[in-house]
């Protein structure tokens, strides 16, 4: 297990959770077929390196990934997120995603990645139908902020809530974007 990772974009994979509400991790979801395919989405979708954030459970990681783990995980999504960014220090961008949308793939990655990287901001986010989801794509001058923001199960809401700069980018034509919370 690696506390660190390199390359100029890094995925962020949050799957520290014990989601309760689902019933189980969801980073077990489908005898591990989320994780997988999140991971893929990831590198697919420009990643040089992609970084999961375990938690409730301790499982090995596909291949192209690396695991950090949130000893704090408990305290929600946003003990996740500061595990992941400190994990990417050094990229460039960090490319964050969540393991209970496996209909995401590389071509959502790719064009929110894209819309961050030709933004003054740094920041994107995908949208399905209208609605705000993920990936979201944070440039390294904002990870600081990012970090004193993200508080409990919100992560990094409040950051965004509160940026008229981050770019949208519709992506329901690749996928629905649709969080799994229920079995």
């Amino acid at each position: 297990m690696s506390d660190r990772v390199s390359g100029d974009v890094v995925g962020v994979l949050l799957a520290a959770g014990a989601g309760s509400r689902y019933g189980s991790p969801k980073v077990l979801a489908e005898g591990g077929a989320w994780l997988d395919s999140a991971v893929a989405a990831l590198v697919e979708g420009g990643c040089d390196r992609v970084v999961v954030v375990l938690g409730a459970a301790d499982v090995p990681v596909p291949d192209g990934a690396v695991s950090v783990h949130a000893s704090d995980w408990r305290d929600g999504m946003s003990a996740s997120l500061k595990a992941g960014l400190v994990a990417a220090a050094g990229a460039v961008y960090a490319v964050v995603h969540v393991v209970d949308t496996p209909d995401v793939g590389g071509r959502v990655v790719r064009a929110v990645l894209s819309a961050a990287r030709a933004s003054p901001s740094h920041l994107a986010r995908a949208t399905f139908s209208g609605a705000p989801g993920h990936p979201v794509v944070f440039g390294a001058e904002h990870w600081d902020e990012v970090v004193a923001t993200a508080s409990g199960d919100a992560g990094a809401r409040e950051f965004l809530r509160g940026r008229p700069d981050v770019i949208g980018v519709e992506c329901s034509e690749w996928a629905t974007g649709v969080d799994h919370d229920y079995r």
